[in-house]
Parts: C-alpha cells; structure tokens; sequence
C-alpha cells in the first residue's frame, strides 16, 4: 500500500527487516524445541542465539544478492545465517521446510496486525459511541428508499453502527485466533523429521497455537476467514461513510466532514467542502473486498501444496491490513470531529408539512375502529394534498370531515409530537451499550 494510506504502525510489520526477524524467531523457537526433545545440541542453541542478531538493510540487501543465485528466499535466508553464525547452523532447519518458516512468520505478522486493527475499532467504536449519546434526542427524519419516513433519533443511528462494529469486532477476534496458528511438520506435514512435540513447543514459544493436521502449508481457509472479515468491517465503514455522505449534500446538510482552515475543496470552485474523507473510504473498501476474494481463491491448492497462493499473499496480507489499519483510524478522526447541524434536520423533518407522522394517524383511526383500509384512504388522500397542491398536511386533515368524525381537532394535533417517535430510545440504548 502507498504511503499515502499508510500509518508507519502497520507497515512497518511488513517491512524487509522485520520479515527476516521472524523467520530467525522461528528457527530458532524450532531449535529450541529440538534441544528440548533431545535431538539437537544445546550448544547450537545458544551459539545461534548469540550470533543471530537483528537486520538491517543492508542485511537486506546481502541477501537479496544471496537470493539472485539461489532463486529460493528462504535458502538465500539460511546461506545468510550459516555466513554469520558459523557451523552451529547447521541445526538451523534441520528437518524443517521452507513453509514451516514462511506460514509461521506469516501468522504471526497476521496476528499483530490483527491488534492492531482491533485496537483502530476500538478507537472507532469509542467515538462513535461518544457521539450517539450527545444525539440520543437529536430528532431528524428517518429516510428509507431514500425518501422521507418517520422521525429518527440521530443518535438511533448511531447505535446502530455501534452494534454493527460490536459485530465486526467479533468476527476481527475469532480471525485472529483462526490465524495464530503455526506448523513445524516437515515438507508434506507428516513429521517425518522431526516429531510433533518439537511443533508444540516452538509454537508456544512464539505464542501460537499448531494445527492438529497440516500439509506442506496451513491450510488457507484461515487465511480466506481473516480477510473476509477485514472486507467485512470495510463493508460496515463504507456504509458508514456513503451515510454521511449523503447526509452532507447541499440539499440536505445535516452533517459534515470537519473542514478545517487552509483546506481547499475545489481547484476551481473556492465554495466548495467536499466529503473526501467517507468517499476515500468507500474506495479503499473496494479494495478490501477484492483482497478476500483472492483469499479465498488461494484455498483449492493443488495436492499437499501448490505455490499459487504465495504471490498473491505477498501482495494482499501488507495491502490489506495495512488499509484496514488506516480506514479504521480515518473514520475515527471523522466522527470525533463529524459537525452535526440539529437546525437542519429539523428543518428537513418539516420539509414535507408533517406528512412523516401518517401511519400515527394510521394506527390512530384504526384503534379508534375504523377500518384499516379506509383508514389509509383518509390518510393518504391528505397527504398527497401536500405533494399535489402544497397543502399542509395537518391543515388538510383538520378539513377532512370523514376523519373529524373519529378524532377531535385536539387529538389530530396530538399526533405531530415528535417525542412519540422517541419515546423508546433509552431502551434502544440499554440494550447496545449497556446504559442509557
């Protein structure tokens, strides 16, 4: 992922240097757990320990030059080694294959990523939690094929996204533990080699769990789980975002993105504040959802492996935690600096000449014990007064004499309370954040 949507947070996992520091981690956990079964010296161990050190890049670049003779990563990894530890790495490896190293590093980068990312919806979660409880009894209307439906809290909406990232969150967790999974089972995952306890105890050491059956690799339905779920949680702020994006068009201006001093909306047109934050992030989940379907088409690989999967890995595992990563921290600077405009709102709610509040006449009527059906007619016919010859609706409805037969002029006015439609809110909110 370019710089531009990167936090140095993220990539920074992905990095050359840090890729080599994993694979000595594993090796070396593995070493570890051959010292431990009595299969290799303890002298090796410590030897490696001592003399693995870190990387740099210029490491980096010594063994890309390693790399260009031996057309193998990992074996241009371990030329590098034996060049600086000595003889003693030869226990580097030993009985091991190439996707012990690559798919264990590869869960462990995937894992912190995870905590990274999680620790963004734990941001977001906070801020969109702090906003919905400032709007909880900010009245706006309600909108449903994009047209005006009853009243709506605007805080209603956003205890609905809460609840939507609480989801999101679960599945972000379970990813992670699908993913934190390691395997140190030789070339076709029979241990052939070296034996299982030698897996159990370098995984712990790395803090990973093993998986109870593997082949060459692991199996990469865990990784098509983990990039589905980041597309999942990029679906949720693309919803989130093509919302408010909707909500700040001219004609509606209820809310809008943070505009702040010296930002210029357009090259041309000096007036315009445009919502370049939640459309930024409508796009960067397409990419999302792009990352899981090529996840997912790595799972059918050939026989015990095939190498289809790695390239496409190499690409999406940085890009996409990586855009997830900044996507999160985005939409949390948006909402904590979101400006909300109460006014607007209301004065959209009455754009419509109080037609939101007919199926409250509806159910009105009907409990009263008119018929449903003529009920709706009284109704409706009123309200499309308003659409047809501007006629407010509740000026239409005081004129209508076969509903003043059932209702007072008092009782029609009763209806337009806005507080009606909010009259459960607080339950609404004990039952999404445990507190109203």
């Amino acid at each position: 992922m370019i710089p531009r949507y990167s936090r140095p947070e993220m990539s920074s996992l992905w990095s050359n240097e840090e890729r080599l520091r994993r694979w000595r981690d594993v090796e070396l956990a593995a070493l570890e757990g051959m010292v431990a079964a009595g299969i290799a010296p303890a002298d090796a161990l410590k030897v490696c320990r001592e003399k693995a050190g870190d990387f740099t890049a210029d490491d980096v670049a010594r063994i890309d030059e390693i790399e260009k003779i031996t057309r193998h990563d990992v074996i241009a990894f371990l030329t590098f080694m034996e060049q600086r530890i000595g003889p003693e790495a030869r226990w580097l490896h030993w009985g091991m294959t190439s996707s012990d190293v690559l798919d264990t590093s590869l869960a462990m980068i995937l894992r912190d990523a995870m905590d990274l990312i999680l620790s963004g919806v734990t941001r977001v979660m906070a801020a969109v939690e702090k906003r919905a409880f400032e709007h909880q009894r900010t009245v706006m209307v309600g909108r449903s094929h994009g047209i005006h439906a009853e009243p709506i809290a605007f805080g209603h909406k956003l205890a609905i996204w809460y609840d939507e990232l609480k989801r999101a969150r679960t599945r972000l967790e379970a990813a992670r533990a699908t993913i934190s999974v390691g395997k140190i089972s030789g070339a076709v995952g029979t241990f052939a080699h070296l034996p299982p306890q030698v897996e159990e105890h370098a995984m712990k050491a790395l803090g990973l769990g093993y998986a109870n059956a593997s082949s060459q690799i692991i199996q990469r339905d865990r990784h098509a789980e983990y990039f589905a779920a980041l597309s999942l949680l990029g679906a949720s702020i693309e919803k989130f975002a093509v919302e408010i994006r909707h909500l700040q068009r001219t004609e509606v201006r209820e809310v809008e993105e943070h505009f702040t001093p010296g930002q210029k909306g357009s090259s041309a047109m000096p007036h315009k504040r445009n919502p370049i934050l939640s459309e930024n992030l409508t796009g960067l989940a397409r990419l999302l959802r792009g990352y899981a379907l090529s996840a997912i088409e790595d799972v059918p690989l050939w026989h015990e492996r095939d190498i289809s999967h790695s390239s496409v890995e190499r690409m999406i595992g940085p890009d996409a935690t990586v855009t997830a990563d900044f996507m999160l921290h985005r939409f949390a600077g948006l909402m904590e600096n979101l400006r909300v405009y109460p006014e607007h709102m209301q004065k959209n709610l009455d754009l419509l000449g109080g037609v939101v509040n007919s199926q409250r006449l509806l159910l009105e009527l009907a409990r009263r014990g008119v018929d449903r059906q003529v009920a709706y007619v009284f109704v409706q016919r009123n309200a499309m007064k308003f659409f047809e010859q501007g006629i407010d609706f509740k000026t239409a409805l005081l004129s209508d004499a076969d509903l003043l037969e059932t209702l007072t002029p008092a009782e029609v006015e009763a209806c337009f309370t806005p507080d009606y439609h909010l009259r459960h809110v607080d339950q609404i909110f004990q039952r999404v954040f445990g507190r109203s």
